[in-house]
C-alpha cells in the first residue's frame, strides 16, 4: 500500500543529456505491433486537474514571463509510456512553451522538495520540437515519452515561458507546494534558483496520461474543494479521491485497474459561477470555476478514457448562495442526464454537513433543512436515476448532531474533512460500482 509522499514532482520543461546517458525521443517506444500478444495498447488518464482562469490580481493574473515553474503530481495508474496535457483554456494571447521536462524527485535531499534526480530528467517534445506555442483556448498535447511510471508515483514537471504569457490557466488548489524561479530551470536539478514558492496552484498543466493493456477507463470525481483537499495534509496526497484511487491498486494491483481524476474545485457551484460572491462576505474568484454543467464540456468528457463519473456538489450552493432543494437537484438530475447520455456510469454523493463553519448566516436551520431535503431526494426518488449513490452524509455527520461534522473527521473548520475523514470517504465507495 502506498503511503503519503513526501516528494510531489511532475514534469519539467527540457530534457537533461548527462553524460553517458543517451537522449530519449518519443520514437523509441515499442509500437503496437512490438505488443503484439500482449493485448492492445491504450492511453489512459492517470492524473488530471480542473483548470480556471487567473484571478484578476497577482501572478495569476499577469502570469510568467522568461520564468520556470516546477510543478508536482502523483498518478495513480502507471504504464511504460506517457504524455502530458498543457492548456491555455483561459489566456487572453498565444502562450509560448520554450521547454518542457519530466522527472522523478530526488528523495536523498531535503530542498523544499524541489530537487530533482537528474539521472531521471527527460525532455518532453511537441511534434518533434523542443517548443512550442500553445494556442489562445487551446490545449497542448507532448509527443509520446518512453519513461516507466508506476502506480501513485511522484513525477515533477518543469516548464520554461520565455516570454510574458499573460493570465495563466490554473487550478488554484494543489495542496502541494511548486516552485518558481527566473530564466530557464528545466534541466537544473537542483532547486536554489526556484525563489518563488506558492502553496497553492498548478499552471498551464492539465493531465497527464500513461499507456496501458486493456485499460478499463478511469474515474472522474467532479467535486468541490471537499475533493479538492482542503483541510487534508499538503504535500502528502490525502485527498479522498487519491485514497480511492490507493484503495482501488490495493483491490486490482494490475493492469486492470482504473485511473482516479480528481477533477474537483474549490469553491464551485452547481448553479453560480465562481465571480459571484457568497454568504458572509465572501467576494469570489475566477479559480472557484464556472457553474458546474458548465464544467461537463471542459473538464469531465475531454478525459482520457473517463468512463465513471462521481458527482460531489451542492454545499455551496446551499451555503454561499443560498439555493433551493428545487435548484439543486434539478441541476444534479440534468448532471446525471448528460452524464449518463455520454454512456458514462454516474454517481453522486450526498452533502455532507457543516454547522458552525463560518460567521452569521453561513449555517442556518434553515441552510441545513435544504441539505437535508436535497439528502432525502438522493436516497429515494434520486436513487432510480443515477447509478450509484454514494452515502458521504451518513459517513462523515456525527450521530449525537448530524448536523455537524464528527470531531474525529473534522479539519477544524467544520466543514472539510481532515484526513481520516478523506479515507472514510474513500473507503464509503463501493468497488463494485467501478467495476471492480
Amino acid at each position: 500500500m502506498p503511503t503519503p509522499k513526501r516528494w510531489h514532482v511532475i514534469a519539467s520543461a527540457a530534457t537533461l543529456l548527462l553524460a553517458g546517458t543517451p537522449a530519449v525521443t518519443a520514437s523509441a517506444g515499442p509500437t503496437d505491433t512490438d505488443r503484439a500478444g500482449h493485448g492492445r495498447a491504450e492511453w489512459a488518464g492517470s492524473w488530471a486537474a480542473a483548470v480556471t482562469r487567473g484571478n484578476t490580481v497577482g501572478l495569476t493574473n499577469t502570469g510568467l514571463n522568461d520564468q520556470s515553474i516546477r510543478m508536482t503530481v502523483q498518478t495513480t495508474v502507471g504504464g511504460p509510456r506517457l504524455r502530458v496535457r498543457l492548456t491555455n483554456l483561459y489566456g487572453e494571447q498565444a502562450v509560448k512553451v520554450g521547454h518542457a521536462t519530466i522527472a522523478r524527485p530526488n528523495t536523498a535531499t531535503t530542498d523544499d522538495l524541489s530537487d530533482v534526480d537528474p539521472a531521471s530528467v527527460r525532455e518532453l517534445r511537441f511534434s518533434g520540437g523542443t517548443s512550442a506555442t500553445i494556442n489562445k483556448g487551446a490545449e497542448l498535447l507532448s509527443d509520446p515519452l518512453p519513461y516507466p511510471v508506476a502506480e501513485q508515483e511522484d513525477l515533477v514537471v518543469t516548464l520554461y515561458f520565455p516570454v510574458l504569457t499573460g493570465p495563466v490557466t490554473f487550478h488554484g488548489q494543489s495542496r502541494v507546494t511548486n516552485f518558481i524561479g527566473a530564466t530557464d530551470l528545466t534541466t537544473t536539478p537542483g532547486g536554489a534558483g526556484f525563489t518563488i514558492k506558492p502553496n497553492c496552484c498548478w499552471m498551464f498543466l492539465s493531465g497527464i496520461d500513461v499507456e496501458r493493456r486493456a485499460t478499463p477507463g478511469s474515474v472522474v470525481v467532479l467535486g468541490d474543494s471537499i475533493g479538492d483537499g482542503n483541510g487534508s495534509t499538503v504535500n502528502a496526497d490525502q485527498r479522498w479521491p487519491d485514497l480511492l484511487a490507493e484503495r482501488l491498486i490495493d483491490a486490482r494491483p494490475e493492469v486492470r485497474t482504473p485511473g482516479v481524476l480528481n477533477l474537483s474545485l474549490a469553491g464551485n457551484r452547481l448553479n453560480h459561477e465562481g465571480t459571484e460572491p457568497g454568504a458572509g462576505g465572501f467576494p469570489g474568484y475566477y479559480e472557484l470555476g464556472p457553474n458546474a454543467l458548465a464544467r461537463l464540456n471542459e473538464d469531465v468528457f475531454p478525459q482520457t478514457g473517463v468512463r465513471t463519473v462521481i458527482t460531489h456538489l451542492g454545499i455551496n450552493d446551499i451555503w454561499m448562495s443560498g439555493d433551493s432543494a428545487e435548484a439543486i437537484i434539478a441541476s444534479l438530475r440534468q448532471l446525471n442526464q448528460q452524464v449518463k447520455a455520454r454512456g458514462l456510469t454516474s454517481l453522486v454523493g450526498t452533502i455532507t454537513p457543516y454547522e458552525g463553519n463560518g460567521g452569521p448566516g453561513v449555517w442556518t436551520e434553515e441552510k441545513d433543512a435544504t441539505r437535508n431535503a436535497v439528502n432525502a431526494w438522493l436516497r429515494g426518488a434520486g436513487r432510480a436515476e443515477f447509478d450509484g449513490v454514494l452515502d458521504f452524509d451518513a459517513v462523515l455527520r456525527d450521530p449525537a448532531r448530524p448536523s455537524r461534522l464528527l470531531p474525529a473527521y473534522d479539519a477544524g473548520d467544520h466543514i472539510h474533512p481532515n484526513d481520516a475523514g478523506a479515507r472514510a470517504m474513500a473507503n464509503a465507495v463501493p468497488l463494485r460500482l467501478l467495476g471492480l
